[in-house]
Order: C-alpha cells, then sequence, then structure tokens
C-alpha cells in the first residue's frame, strides 16, 4: 500500500495554495436557499431565479417547508433535510427566524451563509440581540456575509447570489459595498458602459466577514487586479489596515467614504446601523496604508471604467492629442494639479509628426492636429504617439466641428485600444452629435468621458488620467514602509545629550539644536512637507518625559497605537 500523501503546515505554503474559508461562498459546489419561493416580487423568487438562470457548475436546493416545489424545482422543508452537503446557504427569512435557520446550517455542516434579511442593528436593541445569538451560533463555524445586503456575485465563475436585476459581465475589477442601492446603481451603469467585475460584493452589516478578510481574499485572486470599495463604516480597523498594506503594494485600493458631515454620519448609522468614524483619522489611516480615496461616485465609475478597460501605467506623463487648444490647455492644467506630468516629445516622434501634421500644428504636448482633422489624421497621430516612450499614455481629445468626423474617428481608433503598458483614454465632448462614435469607443475598450478634466479639484493622484499610476502606487508604499519602520523604532527615555550629562532635562538652549538633528535622523523628507519639522520653543527644555511623547507624536499617529 503507498505511503500517503505528506501533510505540511499551511503556514509554510508561501504559494498560498491552500483552502481558502470564502471559498464556499464565491466558488459554492452546491447552494440552498432558504426562503425560496414562488411570489412575486418577493426577494426568495429572485435570488433562485437568478442562481437558476446563471449556470454557476453547481445545484440549486430550494427550502421551504410550505411547499413541494419552487419555480419547478424540489423544495426540501429544512436545510438537514437536502440530500447533498451543501456549500451556501442564502437566507431571505425575516431576522427573528434568522439565529435558529443559521444554527440548522451549522449542524448540517454548512461553512458560507449570505444573510440578505434586514432589520438587525440598524433596528436598535432588538436587532443587536438577534446578530448576539447568530454570532453565539456560528462563530468559527461557518463566514457570514451580511446582513442586510444584496448579496454576492462571482461574474467570471457564473454565480449570482442576490437580487439584482442582471448579472455583471466578468472582468478584472472587484466592488464591495455596504450599500446595495450602489450596487444595482453600479451594476447598471457597468452594463451600459461595457465594464466587467471579477467579483461584486454587497456586504451589509459586516457581521463576521469584513473588509480584511474581502481584501485579503481578493489580494490573493488572480483574476482580480483592482479592488474598489464603498465603505460607511471601517468595522475591525486593525484587519482592513494590515490586509490594505500588503494587498496597496500590488493592487490598487480605492475607497468612497462619506459620512463627512454629522448628518450624513447619522444616516449612515440609520442604514446599516454603524458608526463612521473620524474622517480625518480615516484620512491619515488611508494614507499610510496607501489606499487612494475619492469624493464622489462620478470619480468611483472613471476609475472603474479605467481600470477594467486599460493597462495601469508605468509612470504619470500623459500626452494629449486634441483638435481644439482649449481643451487640451484644461487637460494639461488638470492633469499637473493632481500629479501628473505632460510628456515631453522625443525628437524621432516629432519629426514623425511633422511628416503628415499641418504646418500649423502646435509641435508641442498637448498635439494639436487641428480643427479640419479627419479620421486618418486622428489615427496616425495616435499610433505615433502611443510608440513614443517619452510618455505613459494617450488621452485623445475631439469636439465637434463642423467638418469633425466623430463616428468615423471613433471607428479609426478602435485597433489602437489597447497598447502595451499604455492606458488609451478618450474624450468625445458634446452630446447628440458623438454619442454613436461614444458607443463605438466603449465597445472597443477605450474608456470616454464628457471632459478631459475632473468636475472638481480633487486629492487623488493620476486624476485627470482618471487612474492611478505604478509609480504613485510604489510612491505610497515606500512611504508606509518607512512610516511603520520609523514608528517601531525603540524610544529613549530622554535625549542623549542630556543623559550623557547625568541629567534627565535638557535646558532650551540646546534642545533646539538637538531637536533638528534628531528631526533629520528619524523622518525622512518626503513624510511631511517640511524638511525639518519645527515644535513650539522649550518643549524638551522643562519636562523630562515630554521628549519621548514629542517624537511618538511626529512618527505615530494616535490610530496606530
Amino acid at each position: 500500500m503507498p505511503d500517503p500523501l505528506p501533510t505540511t503546515d499551511r503556514a509554510h505554503d508561501v504559494l498560498r495554495q491552500e483552502f481558502q474559508s470564502l471559498d464556499p461562498i464565491f466558488k459554492p459546489r452546491n447552494v440552498a436557499v432558504i426562503g425560496a419561493t414562488e411570489n412575486s416580487g418577493a426577494v426568495g423568487r429572485t435570488v433562485l431565479w437568478n442562481l437558476i438562470s446563471n449556470p454557476f457548475g453547481g445545484t440549486v436546493f430550494p427550502v421551504n417547508p410550505k411547499r413541494p416545489s419552487v419555480l419547478g424545482i424540489k423544495a426540501y422543508p429544512s436545510i438537514a433535510a437536502v440530500p447533498a452537503k451543501v456549500d451556501l446557504a442564502v437566507i431571505v427569512t425575516p431576522a427573528a427566524s434568522v439565529p435558529g435557520l443559521l444554527g440548522e446550517c451549522v449542524d448540517a455542516g454548512v461553512p458560507g451563509a449570505i444573510v440578505i434579511s434586514a432589520g438587525f442593528k440598524e433596528m436598535g436593541p432588538p436587532g443587536v440581540a438577534l446578530e448576539r445569538q447568530i454570532m453565539e451560533r456560528a462563530r468559527g463555524k461557518m463566514r457570514i456575509i451580511g446582513p442586510n445586503c444584496l448579496g454576492v456575485m462571482n461574474p467570471i465563475g457564473g454565480l449570482n447570489a442576490t437580487f439584482a436585476k442582471g448579472q455583471a459581465r466578468p472582468g478584472k475589477v472587484a466592488f464591495i459595498s455596504q450599500s446595495g442601492a450602489l450596487c444595482t446603481a453600479v451594476l447598471d451603469w457597468s452594463l451600459q458602459e461595457q465594464v466587467g467585475f471579477s467579483a461584486f460584493v454587497s456586504i451589509g452589516s459586516m457581521l463576521d466577514v469584513g473588509w480584511g478578510d474581502l481584501i485579503d481574499y481578493l489580494g490573493n485572486d488572480p483574476k482580480t487586479n483592482s479592488i474598489l470599495i464603498y465603505m460607511e463604516s471601517i468595522g475591525d480597523a486593525r484587519s482592513f489596515l494590515s490586509a490594505a498594506r500588503e494587498v496597496a503594494l500590488n493592487k490598487p485600493i480605492i475607497v468612497i467614504k462619506p459620512g463627512r458631515s454629522e448628518a450624513a454620519a447619522k444616516a449612515a448609522a440609520s442604514h446599516t446601523g454603524s458608526l463612521t468614524g473620524s474622517d480625518e483619522v480615516l484620512d491619515a489611516a488611508f494614507r499610510r496604508v496607501g489606499v487612494l480615496r475619492v469624493n464622489d461616485v462620478a470619480d468611483l465609475f472613471s476609475m472603474a471604467e479605467t481600470l477594467a478597460k486599460q493597462p495601469r501605467p508605468r509612470n504619470n506623463r500623459l500626452c494629449v492629442v486634441t483638435n481644439a487648444g482649449g481643451p487640451g490647455v484644461l487637460a494639461a492644467d488638470a492633469l499637473v494639479a493632481h500629479g501628473g506630468e505632460l510628456a515631453p516629445i522625443s525628437p524621432e516622434i516629432l519629426g514623425e509628426l511633422n511628416s503628415f501634421l499641418p504646418a500649423a500644428w502646435s509641435r508641442n504636448n498637448p498635439v494639436d492636429v487641428l480643427g479640419d482633422a479627419g479620421a486618418d489624421r486622428y489615427r496616425k497621430a495616435l499610433e505615433i504617439c502611443a510608440r513614443d516612450p517619452n510618455n505613459d499614455g494617450v488621452l485623445v481629445i475631439l469636439t465637434p466641428q463642423d467638418m469633425t468626423q466623430s463616428t468615423e474617428t471613433a471607428e479609426a481608433l478602435r485597433k489602437h485600444a489597447h497598447v502595451e503598458g499604455k492606458p488609451v483614454l478618450a474624450s468625445w465632448m458634446g452630446g447628440a452629435e458623438v454619442e454613436a462614435g461614444k458607443s463605438i469607443l466603449n465597445r472597443a475598450g477605450i474608456p470616454t468621458f464628457e471632459t478631459p478634466t475632473p468636475p472638481r479639484a480633487r486629492s487623488v493622484p493620476c486624476t485627470a488620467t482618471r487612474t492611478t499610476c505604478a509609480a504613485c502606487t510604489r510612491r505610497r508604499a515606500r512611504t508606509s514602509a518607512r512610516r511603520t519602520s520609523i514608528a517601531r523604532r525603540p524610544r529613549r527615555s530622554s535625549p542623549a545629550p542630556a543623559r550623557r550629562a547625568g541629567r534627565s532635562w535638557m535646558s532650551s538652549s540646546r534642545s533646539s539644536s538637538w531637536r533638528r538633528t534628531a528631526s533629520r535622523r528619524c523622518r525622512p523628507p518626503s513624510l511631511g512637507a517640511s524638511r525639518t519639522p519645527r515644535p513650539s520653543p522649550g518643549r524638551w527644555g522643562t519636562r523630562p518625559s515630554s521628549s519621548c511623547t514629542a517624537r511618538r507624536s511626529r512618527t505615530r499617529p494616535t490610530w496606530a497605537a
């Protein structure tokens, strides 16, 4: 008899090929819908219909003790009566029944559950008590998404365990939201704009599975290249920051976080029953771990489209091709204001452009191909500029002048929609005149925008190119690593010059010089706006312990304590 296969500690599996705790939710073999019904307009009917009409490679079992069948499929009175092992249970029953049903699922060995039902902590103390009952029965035995959520989609695998209308297109961007309604809005927009997703998750009240779990899982997913998040509350901050710090080194994480005002914070609490947290503290946390924060849904849509359709640029140098000087200048202004650069045109490329562009063209970046440019002139300009090693992406702007061929130009650009390592973006400015061209570009995988500039000033790097470049990600990662390294350095109880003199204090005349030297040693110039921090005079001159406190306050935010 052959020797059994050797077993190894999962901690030593550096390729991370072991079973993931969220696999039963995203890749189930058998799914039970508890609360499935045939009643028109009921959530249980929509969830069951979405599961059976989008093949995911498994079997669906309706659970309803009052019906022998649902939508022509044999129904079972309880989860224990299901004849096969169930990986995922989707629960769409009233909140009061959920703890008992989840207890039955635990007894049946179901490893994952999605609780779509509402009526938990957002309803106050009675709902909190229900959640406590759920966790008493399920903690450590199964993973739970929700409650109060839309559900989960895995478009690549075909799973649609939601009550949304339709299935998301497959893609490489993961979207996670605490708002189910925002999920449906993003889904409808994505179908129109031809944007695909690798995962589409409504996380709800985060009773069990939180941001850190999902970021860690999707960070290890080779089919996910970036993660977009709508966050109302951070939940387990330590788990989120730990996962985001690791994943953001390789994959962009973009967050839209409402709740800046007191009124918005109250609205979020009534929605999911969660507190939004201090906005200033969250901003500092996001910057520290390398997460990008955007301020409105339009930003989120723009980044989702760009990351889904085009590669990330290697750096922040952009080439602009336009048939009008004004929009080109606006694009250049927005680019520079948000951390980008106008790429210089190399001499070889300049010579090629001179060979076919009119004598009056700009001979600079933005490349103004003039108002009478036809489809062929646009095509040649894009083809040549995309080959320039001095730039990391190309933005094509078109304004509908009398002789402009907006539809023909879009058709001509289709074959250049995918350039190795460089995003190609388009701004077809106008209304009905350019709609046909926009549709062609969207189908070809070129993100299109109403204007070449952001709607309002924002603090996100590379906003003018509607994406995040690899250089920005590396810069944030290096800054985060330096901050973490500095924060972990051992602190000494008092300044070295004072200790050498046998004192536990330092005079104000000596403290200023020592303060400047210590600041340069322990704080890299890139971590702040000023090379030398300037604490108030005499800060370390009178109190022996204040030197340690002052150094800690400059190197480690209070939220990281």
